[in-house]
């Protein structure tokens, strides 16, 4: 593990491996693998392999938006490190065990979400989701474990049909669902009682970074007074402040792929950005927050 082809590979492999393993998540191991095996001699050189290949993660064919994040609060986390100790050896050994923490803290995250998230969701409830959240799946199969009769409706989630995955998913656990399209949001709105969402990032304003077509469903959320909920872990908190779609960096819109082979104006993104006034609430594993509180535990975590 002492390249960054190696590092893209085994980053990969973790994604492979796990379908319950975020991206932000399987960045971070792989980091932490790096950390382990690199043959660095100084903290400057090992944090200039740390963001080589984080680069190289970034060029794989998977959303930018998750590593982005993730990545850059672990790192800011790990290298507090280096004003801790003068001896190389000792300071990389700091490294790994406060890296050993922040994924213990990311480990445990989506439990906290799920158990606040899932006390929202009460006999009765017409759930609306948008693509395949890990997070968000895992609130659903809660409430559905403690007894409470619900129903979900999912969106295809056009490009990829993610949410046929979720239906799946659902139906194996027994929970009543049905897919919908997602030119049908509108239709389906005036029946279901609120919506839950994850996010592949959130932005400094506490606006969302998701799956294409979550803005849409928050404006039409918003206009028939449909509580719009989003479900994420604190890691995915980002340094970013767009405005509206365009200011969205390509590198979140695209895979690599597709920007080294594809005309961009033909191509539909992957993702859009749901400002904060169409978000009701977020559910993270810091509590239940505002999206004006957002900013707030932004500066806090990296303090």
């Amino acid at each position: 593990m002492t390249t960054n082809t190696n590092i893209r590979e085994y980053f990969c492999k973790i994604i492979k491996e796990d379908e319950d393993v975020s991206v932000g998540v399987a960045a971070i191991r792989a980091l932490m693998e790096l950390i382990k095996h690199s043959k660095s001699e100084t903290v400057q050189e090992l944090e200039a392999n740390l963001k080589d290949a984080i680069q190289e993660m970034k060029n794989s064919n998977y959303t930018v938006a998750g590593i982005n994040s993730g990545c850059e609060l672990f790192l800011r986390f790990i290298t507090l490190a280096s004003l801790d100790t003068s001896g190389f050896d000792e300071c990389k050994q700091i490294m790994l065990d406060r890296g050993h923490l922040f994924i213990k803290k990311l480990d445990e995250a989506r439990g906290k979400i799920v158990k606040l998230a899932a006390n929202f969701i009460e006999d009765g409830s017409k759930v609306l989701t948008h693509s395949r959240s890990r997070v968000v799946l895992q609130t659903l199969r809660k409430a559905h474990k403690q007894n409470k009769k619900f129903e979900v409706f999912v969106t295809i989630s056009e490009p990829d049909k993610s949410g046929l995955r979720m239906l799946e998913d659902l139906k194996s656990d027994g929970i009543p669902c049905t897919v919908i399209l997602d030119s049908a949001i509108g239709y389906i709105m005036e029946q279901v009682n609120f919506i839950m969402v994850g996010a592949e990032s959130v932005v400094e304003s506490g606006g969302i970074v998701n799956k294409v077509g979550s803005y849409t469903m928050a404006v039409c959320a918003k206009e028939m007074k449909i509580p719009f909920y989003v479900l994420t872990e604190s890691f995915k908190f980002s340094r970013l402040f767009p405005l509206g779609q365009q200011d969205l960096p390509e590198e979140y819109k695209y895979t690599s792929e597709i920007r080294a082979k594809s005309n961009l104006k033909e191509i539909h993104p992957l993702v859009d950005y749901t400002p904060p006034s169409y978000i009701t609430l977020l559910f993270t594993d810091l509590g239940v927050l505002t999206p004006s509180a957002v900013s707030d535990e932004l500066i806090k975590l990296y303090l």
